[in-house]
């Protein structure tokens, strides 16, 4: 049976951020992940965490201005510094709020440097921070963004998330295969979780193409789950949607297919 979070940069946002925390376990979760801490009250979180029994399961290096549209760093030579720099930050806050998974977005291409300079950035950069993470107790992961919802990510697709694992090999570096994203380019989720599930460290689900939640578009949820059970994964499957209307409804599928 999938073991489910909440994912509180997109569930329960009627509510104020640390509110969230009560909301989510109220609702019945034992789990939260979250984009960004770093404008956050870390204090407030760490109470709200305690004050619930909630394990804080991950959040996302630095990217940049989010808002302004970029989605990281680590492919871009000039700001080797600022990806190393916010690293660290994310292991002080990781080791503050009891993390133990966290995720890179890689950033854009960067037009006016060669594919294969970024790309040999991006690896040299993962490699570091696998290690860095490795020494903290942390799990590095990597996450591949479709090209509809983030217009020139350097790795938009699953396929090429995974070659950039494969290469770099270390092993403290996994994918985070959101299925989402991966419908929303290359499909194929089930193959594709039976065959690299060993390169998998943590799961995300919304529908497509809406990303609204499970059984609102296109994707066979009960049947993608039911696979993941059967190859044997074992970690968390974040609820990353857009709620449809209020986030305790939206979550009425829970019971309806029997997880809950």
């Amino acid at each position: 049976m999938p073991r489910f979070a909440a994912n509180l940069s997109m569930l329960f946002t009627e509510y104020p951020v640390v509110e969230r925390f009560d909301r989510a376990a109220a609702a019945g979760f034992e789990a939260v992940e979250f984009l960004f801490p770093y404008a956050e009250d870390l204090d407030a979180i760490r109470v709200a965490l305690d004050r619930n029994g909630l394990e804080q399961i991950l959040f996302n290096l630095p990217v940049g201005d989010f808002a302004a549209g970029d989605r990281g760093m680590a492919n871009n030579p000039a700001k080797r510094d600022e990806f190393r720099d916010g690293v660290n930050r994310a292991i002080e806050i990781a080791t503050k709020l009891g993390v133990r998974r966290i995720n890179c977005l890689v950033g854009r291409d960067v037009p006016d440097v060669p594919h294969d300079v970024q790309w040999g950035t991006l690896k040299e950069n993962l490699a570091q921070a696998a290690e860095r993470m490795q020494d903290a107790g942390v799990m590095q992961l990597l996450e591949p963004l479709n090209p509809y919802d983030a217009p020139g990510y350097f790795v938009p697709t699953p396929s090429l998330g995974f070659k950039l694992v494969e290469e770099i090999n270390h092993p403290n570096l996994f994918l985070e295969y959101d299925v989402y994203h991966a419908q929303r380019t290359e499909g194929n989720l089930v193959a594709t979780i039976r065959e690299k599930l060993a390169r998998i460290g943590h799961v995300q689900i919304a529908d497509s193409p809406g990303r609204n939640q499970p059984g609102t578009g296109e994707i066979n949820y009960a049947y993608v789950l039911e696979a993941l059970d059967e190859a044997g994964y074992s970690g968390w499957v974040s609820l990353e949607y857009k709620p449809s209307g209020q986030t305790e409804t939206s979550l009425g599928w829970l019971k309806v297919w029997g997880y809950w």
